[in-house]
């Protein structure tokens, strides 16, 4: 009976911890305003200076650049009903003695959220309320939201750091299980001898990549990648953006059943992070570029939750 009891009390105690350890989003007076003031649309952006870029363009040696976007096309994995669907249209032609022929396109998509994208503030929420505690119900309108749409980003030219955990590993690609922790990230840091800085784009090549296209549903349902630990940590480095060869970059689904997508809050409500997700990262993992100029230019869609971009590093 004794010893029943005490299993009983340390199942409690078992228990009471793990629940405790979940994560919870800070309150709303705990992380409202940001450290931009209360009125502030741009984040982590604001991190970009001359100085940064400047820092950049001194990484520049070869000239050569290195695409890091995939192709758009109907056959791209996608999340949530999502879609991509392109319709060629051939507007008149042949005209005149020369000849001239012409064509357009009309494209029915989510064009902010397939392909490779920028996710920017309008996206995700806490509880009602967006970065800087805007209130969602206020600013959602039929056509975008009237505050923290990706139009107010602008051009994001800065410093660009590959963390290369499979290569760290030594394997191709990691488990879909597998939670990236704050050790890994030191240590694949070390080995490429690089040291983060305040406004660094922060990328993690994970080898997930090698399924766009060849395993659409198993690359788009699960993923591994950034836990919250290490999500908080990159926060504390400062960091302008977190990107990944994976659809969320964090890992998928989160080991803690409870929760559901934290990093995107971490990254986007709390801190004003953006996050660059289904990058090509394969390139410069092979060639062991770490550090790079790395520029982004997201459409400048009024109101729209995020981008469809085509970044590049040059080195």
């Amino acid at each position: 009976m004794r010893w029943t009891l005490s299993v009983a009390i340390l199942c409690l105690l078992c228990t009471g911890t793990t629940q405790a350890q979940s994560w919870q989003p800070p309150s709303a007076q705990q992380r409202c305003p940001s450290a931009w003031g209360g009125t502030d649309e741009r984040g982590a952006a604001n991190r970009m200076t001359p100085e940064t870029v400047l820092r950049a363009t001194r990484l520049i040696r070869t000239g050569e650049v290195i695409e890091l976007g995939r192709v758009l096309a109907p056959d791209m994995p996608f999340t949530g009903g999502r879609q991509f669907s392109l319709y060629t249209k051939r507007t008149n032609g042949p005209l005149g003695t020369n000849k001239r022929y012409s064509n357009e396109e009309l494209v029915v998509t989510e064009l902010g959220q397939v392909g490779t994208q920028l996710d920017t503030f309008s996206h995700q929420g806490i509880d009602g309320l967006f970065y800087n505690c805007v209130k969602i119900d206020e600013v959602a309108t039929r056509n975008g939201f009237s505050k923290l749409g990706v139009d107010k980003v602008g051009a994001l030219s800065t410093r660009g750091v590959l963390v290369d955990i499979a290569g760290s590993k030594g394997v191709e690609s990691l488990p879909v299980d597998h939670e990236i922790t704050v050790a890994e990230i030191e240590a694949a840091l070390g080995r490429e001898g690089v040291t983060l800085e305040a406004g660094d784009a922060v990328l993690f090549h994970t080898g997930w990549g090698k399924l766009w296209g060849t395993d659409n549903v198993k690359y788009a349902t699960s993923s591994p990648g950034i836990g919250v630990a290490a999500a908080e940590w990159l926060a504390k480095q400062n960091v302008m953006l977190l990107g990944a060869d994976t659809g969320p970059v964090e890992i998928l689904p989160n080991p803690d059943k409870r929760v559901d997508l934290p990093v995107h809050q971490i990254a986007l409500v709390v801190n004003g992070i953006f996050l660059l997700e289904n990058l090509r990262l394969d390139q410069l993992a092979s060639q062991r570029v770490y550090e790079f100029a790395l520029i982004i230019e997201p459409l400048k869609i009024r109101g729209g939750t995020g981008s469809t971009v085509a970044p590049i590093a040059i080195r």
